[in-house]
């Protein structure tokens, strides 16, 4: 039996540096980051990991996914799409309230933590719900267990957007982060019935991004941020997908002190309204991807720090529900078995440091989050890390996707990397295409 693991001689990428070295585990931390050579008395009592010519980053943190668990699993199930997230690379994720039942309470919250810590290969934690009428429940949550309070401020699944009279009372009370979806109904159903007029019920796909367009999301989130500054609260914007609402948002101090942060998704870095033709329905999201400007806009502002951290809001639906008409098939896609993926192409197009990537995936989302021990290699820190082969290629097929429902917008694009190794809690759960589904992740915990 071995002392230790031993990530052998990669090429180490952790707080803006990027060198030569070995990462050492011991349990389920890292007891040491070596720069130098490995002393061979620590060889000796070593399981070596070779990494040499490879990448190793710290696992990520996915602020944002749906996994359907519990009362749509025909969709998707915590299990199915932990895995697909753990060969991305993925060691974390926060999963939103949006399910049936929708989790609003406290109670189903501790439900939710059940289901997951019986079948979730990645750490897990999950957002309570707010509504109309549950503030008892949001002002009862333990801010050190439990991730944040979503709030939909635009159309959602499950009946849970929250009228504008309520939200103050939810800005002012709520002991923990607040994450909002930002996206205003009335500029929205004012579109529709615009659209309606010379469409009628058979709307063109690439009109989505008129109807759910750049006012719907900048006076919704305008009205976040006004609240959150009223109350002093904190508030993570999620899913930002103009340039417009980058107006709104600082960079004059770091990520881990603002009060206000925000995020972008990888299919509005990567997805506009000139793909609608070639992806149809498959790239419909909420909010809507924009244009190429906006794209534009949202990669700068991650080298900027005006966008914080990236995420997927991973949102599976069978083939059948994205098809059929514009009022008959619903938003959302999966994407957090290429998330990484996907941003290294960025990286490899020199459009983005590969420092700003892991900043981004991995240290500020446990920064802004206050994740305990996890988001960077760090000794004492919990060994969650992924190993990378920048030099080998990925081609996308159904037969190598992971997610329950089969598909993804990827399929048949050929990526210039592969995820090959991801550590959970010390342990290696995924190593060149096979898993140990016998290795089950944690609860995350929050320095609140």
């Amino acid at each position: 039996m071995r002392k230790y693991t031993l990530i052998k001689d990669g090429i180490i990428i952790n707080q803006g540096q990027k060198y030569r070295g070995s990462v050492l585990i011991k349990g389920e931390k890292i007891e040491q980051i070596y720069k130098e050579e490995v002393p061979q008395n620590i060889i000796n009592q070593s399981k070596i990991i070779r990494a040499e010519g490879k990448l190793v980053l710290p696992g990520i943190i996915d602020v944002h996914v749906h996994f359907r668990e519990p009362g749509l699993t025909h969709k998707a199930n915590i299990f199915t799409e932990s895995r697909a997230a753990v060969a991305g690379g993925i060691s974390s994720f926060m999963e939103m309230p949006n399910t049936i039942p929708t989790t609003t309470t406290i109670d189903l919250l501790e439900q939710k933590f059940l289901l997951a810590s019986k079948q979730s290969l990645s750490n897990y934690s999950f957002y309570l719900g707010a509504t109309n009428n549950n503030i008892d429940e949001i002002i009862n949550v333990n801010p050190k267990n439990v991730c944040g309070i979503k709030i939909f401020m635009g159309s959602s699944t499950g009946n849970m957007v929250v009228d504008n009279d309520k939200l103050e009372q939810i800005f002012s009370k709520s002991p923990m982060l607040i994450a909002t979806h930002c996206e205003d109904n009335d500029i929205i159903e004012q579109n529709v019935i615009k659209y309606k007029k010379i469409f009628g019920k058979n709307i063109p796909i690439n009109y989505h991004t008129k109807i759910r367009g750049e006012k719907a999301c900048f006076k919704s989130t305008s009205l976040a941020i006004s609240l959150a500054k009223k109350y002093n609260a904190r508030l993570h914007v999620l899913h930002i997908s103009t340039g417009k609402e980058l107006e709104l948002f600082n960079n004059n101090i770091p990520s881990k002190d603002k009060l206000i942060t925000t995020e972008a998704c990888i299919h509005h870095l990567w997805f506009n309204d000139d793909d609608y033709g070639k992806f149809g329905n498959k790239i419909r999201w909420n909010p809507s991807v924009k244009t190429k400007k906006d794209n534009a806009a949202l990669l700068n502002g991650l080298k900027n720090n005006k966008v914080d951290i990236i995420s997927t809001d991973h949102a599976p639906h069978t083939i059948s529900e994205k098809q059929g008409s514009y009022f008959n098939s619903m938003s959302g896609g999966p994407m957090v078995q290429h998330s990484l993926q996907a941003m290294l192409e960025f990286y490899f197009q020199g459009k983005l440091p590969i420092e700003t990537i892991v900043e981004k995936m991995c240290h500020t989302p446990a920064d802004i989050f206050n994740v305990d021990k996890r988001g960077y290699l760090k000794k004492g820190y919990y060994a969650d890390i992924i190993i990378v082969d920048p030099n080998k290629k990925t081609k996308v097929t159904k037969d190598n996707i992971l997610y329950k429902c089969k598909w993804s917008t990827f399929e048949g694009y050929t990526f210039n990397s592969t995820v090959s190794h991801t550590l959970i809690n010390g342990y290696l759960v995924y190593e060149n295409g096979q898993f140990n589904d016998n290795i089950l992740g944690k609860r995350l915990l929050f320095n609140r």
